[in-house]
């Protein structure tokens, strides 16, 4: 028998990240995220600045994510936080409560997605810096994992965006000729991808090409799970936080090819 489904907004934060398998500074991250959503249910402002972090958010009941109004305040917050919050950071704290809003729809505790039309805001036009020559052979001269090497390399040999090289799935290669199959994105590699895409594939033809080291938890889409090692898809924070723990100057972002 299921369990029942948690009153408190709260609590079923607490719930999904337990069941996210994120490391303890990830949780942090997106614990905070998803409490600041909690004032926008609430249909009140929420605080900026340090007191974001301290500030105890409002209790709600779970349910109201399926009143009808809940969707509006989300816009609502939304805009407003959109006056004086980088937009990546809006992006990624979206994408947060989307991924929860998903996992507690699949526990059945929730009916409803109020993000559903809530679109990522307009990056600003110029990135980050690309890393300089130098920089690229210290960082491909590292002793790290397969799987590092791979997406770092494939990062910067195809010049694909970071969210389009982890949403690759093993069957989207064609590895003779260095190049996705349609209808995946159009992406080519070089050699030295092309070299170690086989050893991290080792024999897998199915499921995401990028793994977790732990097994997916029980909720997690079945497009997002590998059916031979039952690993989840590696989500774009937890490589974003294995880059810096080798390399802590560098950005994935930062390891597309400078424009000609």
């Amino acid at each position: 028998m299921p369990p029942l489904p948690p009153v408190e907004y709260a609590v079923a934060v607490e719930h999904y990240l337990t069941a996210s398998g994120l490391g303890d500074g990830s949780r942090r991250v997106y614990r905070i995220a998803l409490r600041t959503w909690a004032w926008a249910l609430a249909d009140r402002p929420a605080p900026t600045g340090p007191e974001r972090r301290r500030a105890q958010p409002p209790v709600l009941p779970l349910a109201l994510l399926d009143h009808p109004e809940a969707a509006a305040r989300l816009r609502a917050a939304v805009d407003l936080r959109s006056h004086d919050t980088d937009p990546r950071t809006l992006n990624r704290e979206l994408s947060t409560l989307r991924a929860a809003l998903a996992w507690w729809r699949a526990q059945g505790w929730i009916r409803t997605d109020p993000s559903d039309g809530l679109r990522p805001r307009s990056l600003p036009g110029t990135g980050p810096a690309p890393l300089t020559p130098d920089e690229l052979r210290a960082l491909f001269a590292l002793r790290v994992p397969l799987r590092e090497q791979v997406l770092w390399r494939l990062l910067h040999e195809s010049g694909a965006p970071v969210e389009t090289v982890l949403a690759l799935d093993a069957d989207d290669l064609d590895l003779p000729r260095r190049r996705t199959r349609p209808p995946a994105p159009p992406l080519t590699w070089q050699a030295a991808t092309a070299r170690l895409l086989p050893l991290l594939l080792a024999g897998r033809t199915t499921g995401p090409l990028f793994l977790t080291t732990r097994r997916a938890p029980a909720a997690t889409p079945a497009a997002d799970r590998c059916p031979h090692t039952h690993r989840a898809r590696l989500s774009y924070r937890r490589a974003a936080e294995l880059l810096t723990a080798h390399a802590p100057a560098h950005t994935l972002r930062r390891l597309r090819p400078a424009r000609p």
